[in-house]
């Protein structure tokens, strides 16, 4: 009798750890790299959203004849920050897109609102404006980089969903997650390098 638990415990033991490095837990895994990457990318344009009132205050004080492109900014951060956004986001490409859309306008205002602050030296050397510029830039390349890690955790999470073993665990156990949705370009130009002119 006590053979028969010990070789029991032995073939459990042994079931668990196969079942432990197949990669049963993979997909779950990998599902919730994808959701955390996902929260990292929108932590960092609410970042944005919220310099962007104080950038735009500063700016107002300075440049009052700027009128048309502080609008253009104010609009186009209630238009990003009006996009529901949860987690079901993820799981639809179109709202993903119309999302991403959003955050190109704003990211397309703001461009056009620095240009602008370029033909005010005042405005240039105001410590309030540089401060916010810098964090501003910041931001921007936090936002690259939130964006790059939640590529890389989608492209992740797919490539297990379509490659043996995952694509095994999916049928069987996950059939109900799917393919996630990645970043696109927005813009039709975003493959061309801008022009700069001096």
């Amino acid at each position: 009798m006590p053979g028969r638990t010990v070789f029991r415990l032995a073939a459990m033991s042994l079931l668990a750890l196969l079942l432990a490095g197949c990669g049963i837990n993979n997909i779950p895994t990998y599902d919730e790299q994808v959701k955390s990457a996902w929260s990292q990318v929108e932590n960092q344009y609410q970042r944005r959203a919220d310099l962007v009132p104080n950038l735009v205050e500063t700016v107002k004080g300075f440049a009052k004849q700027e009128q048309e492109t502080l609008t253009a900014v104010i609009e186009a951060r209630s238009k990003a920050t009006s996009i529901q956004v949860d987690e079901s986001i993820l799981n639809n490409p179109e709202k993903l897109q119309q999302f991403q859309q959003a955050q190109g306008e704003l990211s397309s205002a703001l461009s056009r609102l620095m240009a602008v602050s370029e033909r005010y030296p005042d405005l240039k050397s105001n410590q309030n404006f540089l401060a916010l510029q810098s964090q501003l830039e910041g931001t921007e390349n936090r936002i690259a980089v939130a964006r790059r890690d939640f590529i890389q955790a989608v492209e992740r999470y797919n490539t297990e969903i379509r490659t043996f073993p995952g694509r095994l665990w999916h049928s069987f156990l996950y059939s109900d997650m799917e393919l996630r949705a990645n970043f696109e370009a927005t813009s039709p130009d975003a493959e061309d390098a801008p022009e700069v002119e001096f």
